[in-house]
């Protein structure tokens, strides 16, 4: 039998490079997300962030706004909404006047961690630990505020009553699997930084699904690494910017997406290299031929129902022919074996 196509999508971390500042990343991520949707691909997620000088999507909720008033068809959406630094009633609010101005294009994906340091996690909301161990519970009570059933409650959330938006549990480890199987939402993980549990999570999630009114059958998404380009060494120079974004995360060194380099090797010692090997082991990076190989084999090993990539790339030219590329990966993959 066919295995359906799998469809690819977009995360859009807002990155802001060396020399460029936050209205310059803003409109290269408007640019990237009318080529994802002149493309085909499913949708774009943008990320919470916060107390990051270097990322754009602190605001997150008023970009996937002007990102979907900018694109026609592709599906826009939170990867993720930080639930505990919100209250629920507020997200229902927002995302209800979202699906209300762009039906059918809205997901709003939800996760627990706060998008930031600890610091600045209480500066947010003293409670926030608090909060964060009410997530299943919130995560409910916002699903209660998009139902029609709420009309009768004395708390409502005008507009979201009734309105169609996806909530995905996000996450990168197994306590968000068991919440979205016992929940039956839609799973997504964190594998373009957190990869070590994704499997295992996914099968999990699998094996405990419990049937909702929202989904009949698990529905998993992975999202990876992926840098392409028309030769395996000029991907390989590119992917560098992305190692050296984690090796500054390892050294707690906050600075712009750095330009690519001809070699790590002089630059990482033996335990930084291992830290940053194993938040990046769900990356790809090649030309077209390379990259057909390398994600046919994880989508097949992962069982995945749908890929993101996230694609950190230092210069917005080679960003844009890297979704092109990796486009026309995903197409080839789903193309009918012949017999």
């Amino acid at each position: 039998m066919q295995k359906p196509p799998i469809p690819i999508s977009l995360l859009e971390l807002a990155i802001i490079t060396q020399e460029s500042d936050a209205a310059e990343t803003m409109q290269k991520t408007k640019e990237l997300a009318q080529l994802a949707d002149d493309l085909g691909y499913k949708r774009i997620w943008l990320a919470e962030h916060h107390n990051m000088a270097h990322v754009a999507s602190t605001a997150t909720v008023v970009l996937i706004g002007y990102v979907a008033s900018q694109t026609k068809k592709i599906r826009v959406g939170s990867g993720g909404i930080m639930l505990p630094n919100h209250s629920p009633l507020i997200i229902a609010e927002q995302f209800g006047t979202l699906g209300i101005l762009y039906p059918e294009r809205i997901d709003l994906g939800l996760g627990r961690a706060p998008g930031t340091d600890s610091l600045t996690a209480q500066a947010i909301r003293p409670d926030f630990l608090e909060e964060s161990q009410r997530f299943p519970m919130n995560v409910k009570t916002l699903q209660d505020y998009f139902s029609e059933e709420n009309a009768v409650s004395k708390v409502r959330a005008f507009p979201a009553e009734g309105v169609n938006v996806p909530v995905w549990i996000l996450g990168s480890s197994m306590d968000s699997a068991t919440l979205a199987a016992a929940y039956g939402l839609p799973y997504a993980f964190a594998g373009h930084f957190a990869p070590r549990q994704m499997i295992q999570a996914f099968e999990y999630y699998r094996e405990n699904f419990k049937p909702s009114a929202y989904l009949d059958k698990p529905k998993t998404l992975a999202c990876v690494n992926v840098i392409a380009a028309d030769t395996d060494n000029e991907a390989r120079v590119l992917s560098t910017s992305l190692y050296l974004m984690f090796l500054n995360l390892v050294r707690n060194d906050r600075k712009p997406l750095q330009p690519p380099i001809e070699s790590l090797n002089v630059i990482m010692n033996e335990a930084e290299r291992y830290h940053v090997n194993q938040m990046t082991a769900c990356t790809f990076a090649g030309s077209k031929e390379k990259l057909i190989n390398d994600l046919k084999e994880f989508i097949e090993y992962s069982r995945v129902d749908e890929l993101m990539i996230a694609c950190p790339i230092f210069n917005h030219h080679d960003k844009l022919k890297s979704l092109q590329i990796t486009k026309s990966v995903i197409d080839a993959i789903n193309e009918p074996e012949t017999v």
